[in-house]
């Protein structure tokens, strides 16, 4: 939840930071792209460190620096600064989903990985839904520069907590059986004292799983889906919709709501249909694969006139892409053990590449037609493409043996 609202709380302060900045879309396009370069780049660096230094550190450091660069921004007065302190939070938030995965991977046996990943990843639409209007009231109360300063400030208390509390199971008060019952054997497993180095191999053998690839092109189709949301939506609602801030703050909050929904009913589709067929081929993709299709359903908010009308059809899209958030599991479940942080760095790479592209795509597209229409046709495009690697890429979902 922090690290979304953090990375996140520029879009809710874009229709009036803009003005204040004399910011246009293809400028602000480029803010919200700078985010993904550093973080695109940084996915892979920050995989290995995870894979050396654990979860502990490696969330305690990303926390502290990541909430410290989020402080930063009020304190802009240029486009050039927030690209700059984007490209920093970018850097410092790349470590945040690899730990999540590794977390699930190694405290949840895989009968329980779905809900689990439902849980945290449900952080991301939560915050938005229920603290927008307050974060909207503060931006109006106090200015939109208040907002950076205090999720900062809670961001910072929170990794502080984490290194307090977190261990991993070898170190906690879990007994044998409990973990037994997490790596799914009633033998005990040998603890490997020495964390793996990084090799090229490694990597060339990951990038020749058809596995890897199906996951890669999916994440890539559903996370352009929300980095619109995360984005380009307030200002969608202002600037083509003529929404006031009431009715902002009011209508903005659904799609969020309806998002929050499909991650959990997701999460516990998919390990009712584990349960029910023992097939995790089935039980990971078929949630996947009907939220993208459902995602791909923006496009018809192009031919509707009424505002509830296009929440409505924004926020089944919304719930789809919800669904996909699954696809988080469905890494855990296909990573090899001892490079869990590695596989999941490269997934996330081809993820938030869409983080890259989808703002520069959509604010060009914005500042030559003067309209969203061809930004939600290209959002639907996408999606529909990530269904189809989902379906016809992925193949069995199975743990990948490497050599």
């Amino acid at each position: 939840m922090i690290n979304y609202l953090d990375r996140t709380v520029l879009g809710m302060a874009a229709p009036i930071l803009t003005r204040e900045l004399s910011i246009g879309p293809i400028a602000l396009g480029w803010i919200f792209s700078a985010f993904s370069w550093s973080y695109v780049v940084s996915q892979l660096p920050g995989g290995l460190f995870l894979d050396r230094y654990g979860s502990r550190i490696t969330y305690s450091l990303a926390v502290v620096f990541w909430s410290l660069f989020t402080m930063l921004h009020g304190l802009t007065g240029s486009a050039a600064s927030l690209i700059a302190f984007r490209i920093c939070l970018g850097v410092s938030e790349a470590p945040c989903f690899p730990t999540n995965i590794r977390v699930v991977g190694t405290w949840f046996p895989q009968r329980e990985r779905a809900r689990a990943t439902a849980v945290y990843t449900v952080g991301e639409y939560v915050g938005l839904a229920f603290l927008s209007p307050l974060l909207f009231w503060i931006m109006r109360s106090f200015g939109w520069r208040i907002l950076f300063a205090v999720l900062g400030a809670v961001g910072m208390g929170f990794g502080f907590c984490w290194w307090i509390l977190y261990r991993e199971p070898e170190e906690s008060r879990a007994n044998e059986a409990e973990r037994s019952l997490i790596r799914g054997s009633l033998a005990p497993q040998p603890i490997l004292e020495e964390p793996p180095a990084f090799a090229w191999s490694s990597l060339r053998s990951l990038l020749k799983q058809r596995q890897v690839w199906g996951v890669c092109l999916g994440q890539f189709g559903g996370n352009s889906t929300l980095v619109f949301f995360l984005t380009w939506f307030p200002t969608y609602l202002v600037t083509e919709r003529h929404m006031g801030w009431i009715k902002l703050g009011t209508f903005a909050i659904l799609p969020f709501m309806a998002a929050s929904v499909g991650v959990l009913s997701g999460g516990w589709w998919s390990d009712w249909i584990l349960r029910r067929t023992a097939s995790a081929t089935v039980a990971r993709k078929l949630p996947v694969i009907a939220g993208l299709l459902l995602a791909s359903c923006m496009i018809m908010a192009n031919y509707v006139s009424s505002d509830r009308a296009v929440i409505l059809i924004m926020s089944a899209a919304f719930f789809g892409q919800g669904l996909v958030g699954l696809g988080f599991a469905l890494v855990a479940d296909i990573a090899p053990p001892r490079l869990t942080g590695l596989t999941s760095g490269l997934c996330n790479v081809a993820a938030n590449a869409a983080g890259i592209l989808t703002p520069l795509i959509v604010g060009l597209i914005v500042a030559k037609t003067g309209s969203f229409a061809g930004a939600l046709a290209y959002i639907g495009a996408v999606a529909l493409m990530g269904a189809l690697a989902y379906l016809l890429i992925l193949g069995e979902v199975k743990r990948i043996k490497l050599d």
